[in-house]
């Protein structure tokens, strides 16, 4: 008797403390400004389901991440600077955080919580890269920096690829509010990285009608540079987040969990076009204020205090610190982090915390973000209270300060890179993707395989974007987030992938390729250390590009089209590092086909 009553009090109590713990949705935009909100002060649209986190939470008052989209995944993730991790860009393998980094997922699934992520993930594509070796449950979305489609897109949903009907941003929400209701009586640690206002430059007609004809009346400081039509677009992209936002609030309260769910709003970066972002210097791929400058909304009803406004600078180091311990969740990760926890603050308690400088760093260049000054990558030192665009250089005014700051970039540099930081000339962008006529083809600046084959996650895609194209095979557009190989036309042309097999065994392949049909039949090998497997390139499949869902010309994904899958039959694997390898033998049309992807499952059976 005297059991069983124990075993109903423990049951009890940890039923109380399921019931107690908060729910944390977290939702981050992909280049979207500072300015891209009416809460800012942007009257060119209405963003009334983001603006009322703000409203009924917390809003931090100068709040900064990365100058582009992977390394700020990669800070939120860990609480730690990018660099640290692995992060060195945003394509050809660059983007990868590294698998002894313990995500916040992880600390979240240890604690009991159910966790998913549904959207552009961007820190890595195989194995143990993906967001399911990272603590997240349930993955839907594209592990990609760029994406060519926006309307009924490809998604992969836990390593099957799929194609979804509708626009990816209400499909991605969607499956999040999925989650959400399957995961209502426990705690879920809910994560939608939303794939928006980054290009292409699509959006549904429910949204653009209402931006089509806008007159724009607010600018940005370079407005003889701000293309109309993007700036429209932005704004009807922003239109379906904020419609997406208001979604998911509702999904709350119809569920009655609003009370007890963390809801974070913020960015990966500065704006991607020249449009109106309050006058601050800089845009997407730059240091300066206006490129790593976010909102970050926070609402969590009855803890934290309406109209709550956060004034130390934080960054997104600070959220992985913030969340769990408001969550009451032990972190897993016995690696020291950069960021602070603003839990106190939050709930209403006094900071107690000492300044601080944060460090923005992108492509070789650094700049340095105090409470009142930033030190820029070129070594010119602004005061941001006084100067909050970057119009007046005051190093010569405050000598002793500029000086203080750049010691400190300095000693991070040198800690982080093991080597002093020498500040970069002015200009140039710095966006950590591989230069020349033909991107991808030289060596990549990485030295990390691409990992294949575990049991645990029997698949692997190895898009194009982690090939090099051989000989006169080329990418179909310079982003290679967002490409295929095209142009293979000689038994001299080919492809290699640096891959490394963690499972020795057989391997079904199969490709995804669009080959005309008068050009059907070539025969072609895959070979990795003497094994090799052939097929024909057959049959003929070449549906016309998508060219047909931008409202604004694109800037660097390629269109893309429907790409069937070709079995190439199966591969014995042995467990090493080497080049995967895939050529033509014979071409009896003018081409052998176009490569998205190449696919390799371990059968285990």
């Amino acid at each position: 008797m005297i059991h069983r009553l124990c075993f109903i009090l423990a049951f009890v109590v940890c039923t109380q403390l399921h019931a107690a713990a908060p729910n944390v949705v977290v939702m981050l935009a992909d280049d979207s400004g500072w300015g891209d909100y009416s809460i800012h002060g942007n009257t060119n649209l209405k963003t009334p389901n983001i603006d009322s986190l703000a409203q009924s939470g917390a809003r931090f008052d100068r709040f900064f991440v990365c100058a582009l989209c992977a390394p700020t995944r990669g800070e939120f993730l860990t609480g730690r600077y990018h660099s640290r991790g692995g992060v060195k860009g945003v394509s050809t393998g660059l983007e990868r955080l590294n698998t002894d980094e313990k995500t916040i997922a992880d600390s979240f699934l240890a604690s009991g919580y159910a966790t998913g992520a549904f959207g552009k993930w961007h820190n890595g594509s195989q194995w143990p890269y993906h967001p399911n070796a990272r603590g997240f449950q349930e993955y839907v979305g594209y592990t990609a920096g760029h994406w060519g489609e926006y309307f009924d897109p490809p998604l992969e949903h836990n390593g099957k690829m799929f194609r979804a009907k509708g626009f990816i941003v209400d499909v991605l929400v969607g499956k999040a509010m999925e989650f959400i209701e399957t995961n209502r009586e426990k705690p879920f640690f809910c994560y939608i990285p939303l794939t928006t206002p980054h290009s292409p430059f699509s959006v549904p007609d429910e949204h653009w009608d209402k931006f089509k004809d806008s007159p724009v009346t607010m600018r940005g400081v370079e407005g003889e540079k701000e293309d109309l039509a993007v700036s429209r677009t932005v704004l009807a992209m922003m239109d379906n987040i904020d419609l997406n936002v208001g979604r998911v609030l509702k999904k709350l309260d119809d569920l009655k969990l609003s009370e007890n769910t963390i809801v974070v709003y913020f960015s990966d970066n500065g704006p991607n076009s020249v449009r109106w972002n309050d006058g601050m210097k800089g845009k997407k791929g730059v240091t300066d204020e206006g490129g790593v400058r976010s909102a970050l909304f926070m609402r969590w009803p009855d803890k934290i205090k309406k109209d709550t406004l956060i004034t130390p600078i934080a960054g997104a180091i600070d959220l992985l610190p913030t969340l769990t311990s408001l969550a009451g969740v032990k972190l897993v990760s016995t690696k020291p982090l950069d960021g602070w926890d603003f839990s106190n603050l939050l709930l209403g308690g006094e900071w107690k915390r000492g300044p601080r400088e944060l460090m923005n760093y992108n492509g070789g260049k650094l700049s340095v973000r105090s409470q009142t000054y930033r030190l820029d990558a070129n070594g010119v030192l602004f005061d941001m209270v006084a100067d909050p665009n970057q119009t007046n250089d005051v190093t010569a005014a405050q000598p002793q300060i500029a000086a203080e700051l750049t010691v400190k970039a300095t000693a991070w540099h040198q800690e982080v890179f093991g080597k002093p930081y020498v500040p970069a000339p002015a200009g140039g962008k710095g966006k950590g993707k591989s230069k020349g006529k033909n991107p991808g083809a030289e060596p990549f600046a990485d030295d990390r395989p691409y990992p294949v084959g575990y049991v645990e996650f029997p698949v692997t895609m190895l898009p194009a974007r982690d090939g090099i194209p051989h000989g006169e095979v080329k990418r179909s557009s310079g982003a290679p987030n967002c490409s295929y190989f095209v142009n293979w036309m000689t038994k001299e042309d080919g492809m290699t992938w640096d891959i490394e097999v963690h499972t020795a065994g057989k391997y079904e392949v199969s490709i995804d390729y669009a080959c005309p049909e008068a050009d059907a039949g070539a025969t072609v090998e895959l070979s990795f250390d003497g094994a090799k497997t052939t097929g024909k390139v057959t049959p003929g499949w070449y549906p016309p590009l998508l060219d047909n869902q931008d409202r604004a010309s694109r800037k660097g994904e390629s269109y893309m089209r429907d790409f069937h899958s070709l079995p190439l039959g199966t591969i014995k694997l042995p467990a090493k590092r080497g080049l995967l390898t895939l050529r033509a033998l014979e071409i009896p049309g003018q081409t052998v086909m176009e490569v998205r992807r190449l696919t390799l499952t371990l059968k285990t059976n």
